[in-house]
C-alpha cells in the first residue's frame, strides 16, 4: 500500500495527509471496494427483483426484457460504484478527482450502452412485444436489419457522449469527413450500394426470413439480411452471402408464397392398350385425385393427350395442398403408387422408349461355318 501511495504521489495523483487520517482513509477505501465487489451480484438481484416485481404488474413483457438486458451491466455498475466511492475516500488531488469523475461518467455511459445493446440484440422478443402493444404486423425481415441499425445508433451516440465528456470537439471530426468526403464516397461506393439495396429489399418485401427463394445467383432459405448482403442457406447446407445490390437488381422467385404446389407429368401406356381401357384409366385416375385428401380440388386435369413415338400419352396436372418439400414428396409418391395400382387393375402396361424398324425386302442372312478345331495327334 505504501509503494502504491508513493507512486501516486509521484505523479501528483495522491496527496498524503497525517498518518492516522491516511490509514483510516485507506482502510475505509479498501472496505468499500471489497464490500461492493462481494455484494455486487446481490445488490443487482435486489434492484432487478424490484424492477421485475413492478414489471410483472404490467400487461406488456417489454419491461421484463429490459430488466434481463441490464442484468450483467448492473453487476458492473455496482463494482464501478464501489471503486468510485473507494477513490473518493482517498486524499486525491483536485485534478485527480476531476479525472476520476470523468472516468466514472464515461464508464456509466458504457454500462448503459451495454444494456441498450443487449436489449437491441433481443430483436425477436421486441418484435413480438411491438406487435402485441401496437397491434401492428411487422415483417420478420425488418427485425434483424433494424436491430443492427439500432445497435449502430446506440454505439455512435455512446461514442459521441464520451467524446463530449472529454471535451473533444465532434465538429472537427465532421469537418474532416467533409474534406475527405469525395475520397470516402469513392471508396465506399459498393458498401453504399449494398446498404441502399438492403433498404429496397426491406421496403419492397419480396421475401421474409425463412422463405425459400430462387434467383439467378442463389437458391435456398433466407436466414439473415444485414448492411452488406443477404445470407441464404442452400439445400446443400452451404451458407451463401449475396450482396444486397446484386439481389435487389435480380428477379426473385419466392416459392414460400405458393398457396399450393404443382405436380405435372405425362404418363405413357403401350400402343396395344384398347380404347375402352385407356378411357377407363383416365377416369379412374381423375376419380382417385378427386378423392385424395392431400390434393387441391380446384384444378385437376387428367386427359389422353397425344400419340407419342412409343406410347399413348396421358397428361396429368394437379396441385398438392401442402407446399412443404418433404410432405410434397410424400404426397407425390402416394399418388404414383395409386396410379400403378389402377393400371395393374385394368391390366394396362406402362410404355418405355422403343423403336420398330421395318425393311422393304426380307433380310438375307448368311451363316459362315466356323473352322473345325485341329485334331490332336499323339
Amino acid at each position: 500500500m505504501d509503494y502504491l501511495q508513493k507512486m501516486l504521489a509521484k505523479f501528483h495523483i495522491y496527496h498524503p495527509g497525517p498518518a492516522g487520517e491516511e490509514l483510516l482513509a485507506d482502510g475505509i477505501a479498501v472496505l468499500i471496494l471489497a464490500a461492493f465487489w462481494l455484494l455486487r451480484k446481490r445488490l443487482s438481484r435486489l434492484v432487478l427483483g424490484l424492477v421485475s416485481t413492478i414489471a410483472n404488474r404490467t400487461k406488456t413483457r417489454l419491461d421484463n426484457h429490459i430488466a434481463k438486458a441490464f442484468e450483467k451491466p448492473m453487476h458492473w455498475f455496482f463494482a464501478l460504484l464501489g471503486l468510485y466511492l473507494a477513490l473518493w475516500y482517498l486524499p486525491l488531488t483536485g485534478a485527480s478527482n476531476a479525472l476520476v469523475s470523468d472516468l466514472f461518467r464515461s464508464a456509466i455511459i458504457l454500462i448503459v450502452t451495454a444494456g441498450l445493446y443487449s436489449l437491441a440484440s433481443s430483436s425477436e422478443a421486441l418484435h413480438e412485444e411491438f406487435e402485441e402493444l401496437f397491434s401492428v404486423k411487422v415483417d420478420k425481415i425488418l427485425v434483424p436489419f433494424f436491430s443492427k441499425v439500432l445497435k449502430f445508433i446506440i454505439v455512435a451516440l455512446a461514442l459521441t457522449m464520451i467524446a463530449q465528456e472529454w471535451d473533444y470537439r465532434i465538429d472537427g471530426v465532421i469537418a474532416g469527413l467533409g474534406l475527405g468526403g469525395l475520397a470516402f464516397s469513392l471508396a465506399a461506393k459498393d458498401a453504399l450500394a449494398n446498404i441502399f439495396g438492403g433498404l429496397v429489399i426491406i421496403l419492397d418485401k419480396p421475401f421474409s426470413i425463412g422463405d425459400w427463394i430462387m434467383t439467378p445467383s442463389v437458391e435456398g432459405t433466407v436466414e439473415d439480411i444485414n448492411f452488406r448482403g443477404t445470407k441464404v442457406r442452400t439445400f446443400a447446407q452451404a451458407l451463401v452471402t449475396v450482396p444486397n445490390s446484386t439481389l435487389a437488381s435480380e428477379p426473385i422467385t419466392n416459392w414460400t408464397k405458393m398457396g399450393k404446389r404443382r405436380i405435372t407429368f405425362k404418363l405413357g401406356v403401350t400402343y396395344g392398350t384398347p380404347r375402352a381401357k385407356l378411357k377407363k384409366c383416365v377416369e379412374e385416375i381423375e376419380k382417385m385425385l378427386r378423392q385424395h385428401p392431400d390434393i387441391h380440388q380446384e384444378t385437376i386435369l387428367v386427359r389422353f393427350d397425344s400419340f407419342g413415338e412409343s406410347s399413348l400419352d396421358m397428361f396429368l396436372y394437379f396441385f398438392t395442398q401442402t407446399t412443404d418439400w418433404e410432405e410434397y414428396l410424400r404426397v407425390k409418391e402416394d399418388v404414383n403408387l395409386r396410379i400403378m395400382e389402377i393400371l395393374e387393375r385394368e391390366e394396362v402396361s406402362l410404355a418405355f422408349p422403343s423403336k420398330s424398324i421395318y425393311f422393304e425386302t426380307p433380310l438375307q442372312t448368311h451363316i459362315t461355318s466356323l473352322p473345325s478345331a485341329p485334331e490332336n495327334k499323339s
